[in-house]
């Protein structure tokens, strides 16, 4: 669609004179995305409902007649609520805003004028695709949720009210004479296509998934529930005519066999998890493109539910390029646009597809993605100032130590010596990962930007403008004074960047360039 179309489509479907100024009903489609959401909520609640369904399982199973209507009701009661939640909803548009009501005994309106929209995201369930329908979230800054969705759209009426949305950004008047007016209109419409900064293959995906793998929180997960599934693997190997009492007998075997039993156990392990990391990498970036026109970021990806994420280049508040230790070790990079932390709620299952994350890029990629968005950034050639070694002082000298002898003098005294060569070794891994954390701590400050880089054996590196900073924190206690030293807390509207144990005179420093720069710029931080 050319920008005339578009100006078209903005002015048809602002109209109030045109059917979108009255109450619209969604598609019944959306009768599938409430049942979905709703059985999800009752999912993530399930675990709550464990423990009763346990001891209740057999008297279950004894007394159906009794439990089948109690089923059947329950059921009833699912659909009945999916029902009116449907029936209730609600949207129109008029005078460049659209209104949502919602809600079956709590109701909810909401009037979202045109102007107030920072991001439209469009997001197509797999059951979606055959109707051609998606959902468009809205996201407006200063909001601690997402502000509003609207459940079921025809694609092509929400792709028309996107560009409605968006033109009507483009078209608001912002302070400029008419002659900058003009000027931006006729670079709108000469570059109104757009560029492929980005794509991800399947190998990528791959690797993503195997260098960003969580083992050790999906174990946690797992943790209640060890007991029943070492007994079914024992059973199962059983089964096969595998002695499990001889197998794992280890008083007649030599070192080196116990060692490879127990590396075997740990790859047994560790492949079907990796298997669903990889899984889960290209259910959330299969066909991964990162696309910009004009002076907005559009990403693209998902395998089972199409995600488009939309982001103008002055919500960009910070660039995070992230290393983990296997992504050292493959050269790869995930690379992070933080918008406002408002628009991303970390407790949200689909918080992950509403960022703009550019996966397992190398590093020629990721410096060109960075120039894009800050082309006069140093980060390639900048050299980091790193703080204080106090910081090892405090951390193992002051607490770690302490611990450690305290627990040792202990341990000797309750005549458990064993217990002592257990704690030195978690002592000494404890000591050397506060020791990687200083190494890696440092900062840097030129005309434009802050940079900072933080991790252990991995490696975060944070870059953002000047102009960004909304407040500034300088903290100094009485031994930080004392040896003029200080920390100092960066709060952008995507997070907090904090730098400690530094010099007194470089904080300072820091803080009175930041400000100078807010107040010199004047330039909106979004």
């Amino acid at each position: 669609m050319d920008n005339s179309s578009t100006t078209f489509a903005a002015k048809t479907l602002t109209d109030k004179n045109t059917p979108q100024a009255s109450w619209q009903r969604i598609s019944p489609i959306a009768l599938l995305y409430f049942l979905i959401k709703l059985l999800k909520e009752l999912v993530g609640n399930f675990v709550y409902l464990l423990p009763a369904l346990y001891i209740g399982y057999n008297h279950l199973i004894e007394n159906p007649s009794f439990w089948l209507p109690i089923t059947l009701a329950v059921i009833a009661v699912i659909l009945l609520i999916v029902f009116l939640k449907f029936y209730f909803f609600k949207f129109r548009l008029h005078n460049n805003t659209i209104e949502i009501r919602s809600g079956v005994l709590a109701k909810k309106h909401i009037n979202l004028p045109f102007s107030r929209i920072q991001n439209v995201k469009l997001e197509q369930p797999i059951y979606y695709r055959p109707f051609h329908y998606v959902c468009m979230a809205l996201d407006t800054a200063g909001s601690h949720k997402q502000e509003a969705k609207v459940v079921a759209l025809n694609i092509d009426f929400a792709e028309q009210l996107k560009k409605a949305i968006l033109q009507t950004h483009q078209t608001a008047a912002t302070n400029k004479d008419q002659q900058d007016i003009a000027e931006e209109k006729t670079v709108t419409t000469s570059n109104n296509t757009e560029k492929i900064l980005n794509q991800r293959s399947l190998l990528d995906l791959v690797i993503h998934g195997m260098s960003n793998n969580r083992v050790w929180i999906f174990l946690g997960g797992l943790a209640p529930f060890f007991d029943n599934i070492a007994n079914y693997i024992i059973h199962w190997l059983d089964n096969l005519g595998v002695n499990t009492e001889q197998l794992f007998s280890l008083t007649d075997k030599p070192w080196w066999q116990v060692s490879l039993y127990a590396l075997t156990l740990t790859l047994m392990i560790l492949l079907p998890i990796t298997l669903f990391s990889i899984l889960g990498a290209i259910l959330s970036f299969y066909n991964f493109t990162l696309t910009k026109v004009n002076d907005r970021y559009i990403r693209r990806s998902g395998l089972l539910t199409k995600h488009e994420v939309t982001m103008k280049l002055s919500r960009l508040q910070m660039i995070i390029r992230q290393q983990d230790w296997l992504d050292k070790l493959l050269k790869r990079i995930n690379l992070r646009f933080e918008q406002n932390q408002s628009l991303e709620n970390k407790l949200d299952a689909n918080a992950y597809n509403n960022k703009i994350i550019v996966p397992s890029i190398t590093e020629s990629q990721c410096q060109a993605l960075i120039d894009d968005a800050y082309p006069d950034n140093q980060l390639k050639h900048i050299t980091f100032t790193g703080i204080s070694k106090r910081y090892l002082l405090r951390h193992i000298g002051y607490i770690l130590l302490p611990i450690y002898l305290g627990l040792s003098y202990f341990f000797y005294l309750n005549d458990k010596s064993i217990m002592i060569l257990l704690l030195t070794p978690i002592f000494t891994l404890l000591s050397l990962v506060i020791f990687l954390r200083w190494r890696r701590w440092g900062f840097a400050i030129d005309n434009n930007y802050l940079y900072v880089q933080s991790g252990a054996i991995g490696l975060d590196q944070r870059i953002f403008p000047l102009y960004k900073i909304q407040q500034t924190r300088f903290k100094q206690s009485i031994f930080l004074r004392k040896h003029q030293l200080c920390h100092i807390r960066l709060i952008l509207a995507s997070g907090n960047v904090t730098i400690p144990y530094m010099k007194q005179a470089e904080g300072y420093n820091i803080i009175d360039n930041c400000l100078y720069i807010v107040e010199k710029s004047r330039r909106s931080w979004m």
